[in-house]
């Protein structure tokens, strides 16, 4: 049952599970300074290179940069010296939301996580179980400190972090290589229905769900090359762990709250290197989106959305190999030429769990600089002739 990383691309654990712990992490404040960064990227040959191989876009790279600036979170939280705040600021204050996915501080379930406290939410989070000592101990000593640095200078804290491996509904599901795995060693309670049991038995209910997690053992593969099993995992780690969680959280959740999901553009489009199904997996996912939207909304006056999100360089993305690829053919090619950050998918997730987003569901919603929205690769030399806006290089 061992796992790689999944997703490649948006994805922010290596496998869908989560971590345990009855502390509340606090640190000392830190600083966090934003800087304006260069990025690298090369140009692609191919006239639509969603739909080519990759090697071709290694082969005719050329190197040039594009400057951005990186978005902080802008969601709000109350600040120390409680100024008035203009406009429609997202307040969750009094919410609790329940992130299954985050196993370090640089992926978009940790991203969420930071802009839903922001916006004052009390935040239960939680790892893979393989993944929880670590994460543990490096919120313990402060290493996620500067991650963790709201927009009021405060610092994230998480009350509670459960373990979670998604893949399992309850204990009888769980097979006894895993069981006896020194890597589960020390842990219980790690299934779906048990860790929704425990978050009832502490909290009693939660406002918002986020599904971050994911999982394509053989992602490397090209679909036909994927075996049954392996594709068979992928949808399982990755879209129906999303109805477990749902289907086993659901009677803890208050009316009027919110599930986010995180899906992927090659869902609908062919992203070569994306494979062991899990395209599948997340088409799947969108689907369901749209099914459990009007299920949880007819009974329990719950919505479901999906965040479509671009390419990110998180720790499981790299596992993939060419995620520095697909940054950069999205930096050509989007129509808002800068590299996508964490912090403005958390800001899109802080939004679908506010009520500011009441309206909303069954959507799937691009946070991608646009990049789904493009027929072709501008930057192909076929259309060097057209003058075609864009950054000066």
């Amino acid at each position: 049952m061992a796992a790689t990383a999944a997703s490649g691309l948006q994805l922010a654990s290596a496998r869908p599970c989560i971590a345990s712990s009855h502390r509340v992490f606090k640190a000392g404040a830190a600083s966090l300074a934003v800087n304006s960064k260069a990025v690298s990227w090369n140009k692609l040959a191919s006239a639509c290179h969603l739909s080519q191989s990759l090697e071709p876009f290694r082969r005719s790279f050329a190197s040039s940069s594009v400057n951005f600036n990186k978005v902080v979170t802008k969601a709000m939280s109350e600040s120390s010296e409680n100024k008035p705040v203009s406009g429609l600021p997202i307040d969750l204050k009094g919410k609790r939301a329940f992130i299954a996915g985050v196993a370090d501080d640089n992926g978009y379930g940790w991203a969420i996580a930071k802009s839903l406290a922001a916006a004052g939410a009390e935040i239960l989070v939680g790892t893979w179980v393989p993944a929880l000592n670590i994460f543990e101990t490096s919120l313990r000593r402060g290493k996620f400190d500067e991650s963790r640095l709201l927009p009021n200078g405060s610092l994230m804290e998480i009350t509670k972090v459960y373990p979670l491996d998604a893949v399992f509904d309850n204990p009888d599901d769980v097979p006894e290589d895993i069981k006896t795995n020194k890597r589960y060693a020390g842990s219980a309670n790690w299934t779906v229905k048990e860790v929704a049991e425990s978050v009832k038995q502490d909290f009693g209910s939660i406002d918002i769900l986020v599904h971050s997690l994911a999982n394509g053992p053989e992602v490397s593969k090209p679909l036909l090359e994927t075996s049954r099993n392996g594709y068979l995992a992928a949808l399982s780690a990755s879209s129906y762990s999303y109805v477990s969680l749902l289907k086993h959280f659901i009677p803890l959740m208050n009316p009027g709250g919110s599930s986010i999901s995180l899906t992927y553009i090659a869902s609908e489009r062919i992203i070569p290197g994306y494979g062991g199904g899990m395209s599948s997996a997340k088409a799947a996912l969108e689907s369901d989106t749209r099914v459990l939207a009007f299920e949880a909304g007819r009974k329990h006056k719950i919505r479901v959305n999906t965040i479509s999100a671009g390419p990110l360089r998180s720790r499981a993305a790299k596992a993939i190999g060419f995620i520095d690829t697909m940054i950069e053919y999205s930096i050509a090619n989007a129509p808002l030429q800068k590299e996508l950050s964490a912090d403005e998918v958390g800001n899109a997730a802080a939004f679908l769990a506010s009520p500011l987003a009441s309206a909303i569901t069954g959507a799937v919603i691009y946070v991608d600089n646009g990049l789904n929205a493009m027929g072709v690769g501008v930057d192909s030399p076929i259309f060097k002739d057209l003058n075609i806006p864009g950054e000066k290089h």
